[in-house]
């Protein structure tokens, strides 16, 4: 019966209190405002995120980052990406020597680029071995509910992951385990970016095959864009990736599908940003992964194309017809990165049949007349 701290009562932060409270775990549920800590102390209810959900006797919660941390042996963090760097300065003093940060969150910190993984090594100056993510098909409602779903928590430190596989399981969660660090978090970021386009093109009222289109080549984006930074590309073909990707652009109990779609029916971002009850990731991750793309030269039209629309300067329905390129040279179809010398070469071929066809015919390697 492992003794935890999860920090953050939002709708995810407070499912997976949960969760480890089922799996036998003694939680106890940091949330800044003390009446909310105080309802879910007390009634075992957090209305305001997880509506009609009975929490479990082994849950509590209290507003003071002290008396959560207290013996914690394993510390989960649930706070909004663009607030952990100053949440985990208050973490710090009260931090139980050798537990576990494992990170819940799925976003990039604006201005310097880091993954959640890096801030919390960064502020805490802890081990790598100690910090896990974890990620994959995590609508909370669902799993609140006690819907079955699997997720999957990586680690440099094997043993760290093996006690956090151990600890998130219950008859209703599965927790898997891997080492790809990188890859099982940049999924979880990057596919909310997908599912922002998949909104915009659903309150714009296109169909399933524009979605299924959005999809498709929004996880080779993510592969690709992965792979350049180290992530192994199966990673983006399993939880973390194609099925939080599958779960989160289908559902709309997805905050960043719900966005999109008031984005496509017109709505302005700052109009979103009021009605949107939670944070919604994906909109605060869309500059730094594009900014962090140009570093490596990863070329991402659909996440391009949602700044675009987030700024006001292309209709939410001009983003189908540019699904892959703007260039009229017909396209390789691939599944993820195409590093490959058969993936350029197809490239190569493909462009030199385009011009012989523009061009009347004549091969573009041959000196013109």
């Amino acid at each position: 019966m492992a003794r935890v701290a999860v920090i953050g009562a939002g709708s995810w932060g407070t499912t997976f209190a949960k969760v480890l409270a089922d799996g036998g775990a003694d939680v106890t549920l940091w949330a800044r405002r003390p009446e909310l800590a105080r309802e879910i102390r007390e009634a075992k209810r957090n209305s305001d995120y997880l509506p009609g959900i009975n929490l479990p006797k082994r849950l509590t919660a209290t507003a003071r980052l002290a008396q959560a941390l207290d013996e914690a042996e394993q510390v989960y963090l649930s706070v909004p990406s663009q607030k952990l760097r100053e949440i985990l300065i208050e973490v710090l003093p009260y931090l139980p020597e050798d537990a576990p940060v494992i990170s819940l969150m799925k976003g990039v910190e604006k201005g310097s680029g880091l993954r959640m993984s890096q801030v919390v090594e960064q502020v805490l100056e802890i081990d790598p071995t100690r910090i896990a993510v974890l990620s994959g098909p995590n609508l909370a409602l669902e799993i609140a509910r006690e819907q079955p779903t699997a997720s999957v928590v990586a680690s440099t430190g094997v043993e760290t992951a093996a006690a956090v596989a151990v600890t998130a399981s219950t008859q209703y969660f599965r927790t898997f385990v891997g080492t790809d660090v990188i890859g099982t978090e940049l999924g979880g970021v990057l596919k909310n970016l997908i599912a922002v386009a998949i909104g915009i093109v659903d309150g714009v009222g296109y169909g399933e095959n524009t979605k299924a289109s959005i999809m498709t080549r929004g996880l080779a984006e993510m592969t690709d864009f992965a792979v350049a930074y180290g992530a192994e590309a199966q990673t983006l073909s399993g939880l973390a990736g194609l099925g939080d990707l599958i779960a989160t652009c289908q559902s709309p109990l997805s905050r960043n599908n719900t966005a999109g779609r008031l984005l496509g029916q017109g709505l302005a971002l700052g109009e979103v940003v009021k009605q949107m009850n939670q944070t919604a990731e994906g909109l605060a991750s869309v500059e730094p992964i594009l900014a962090l793309a140009r570093e490596k030269g990863v070329d991402m039209p659909i996440v391009e194309q949602v700044r675009q629309v987030l700024a006001g300067t292309l209709d939410p329905k001009d983003i189908a017809p540019h699904l892959t390129t703007d260039t009229d040279v017909p396209q390789e179809e691939r599944a993820a990165d195409d590093t490959t010398q058969g993936g350029s070469a197809l490239r190569r071929a493909l462009q030199r049949a385009f011009h012989q066809l523009r061009d009347g015919g004549r091969d573009p390697r041959s000196p013109r007349p």
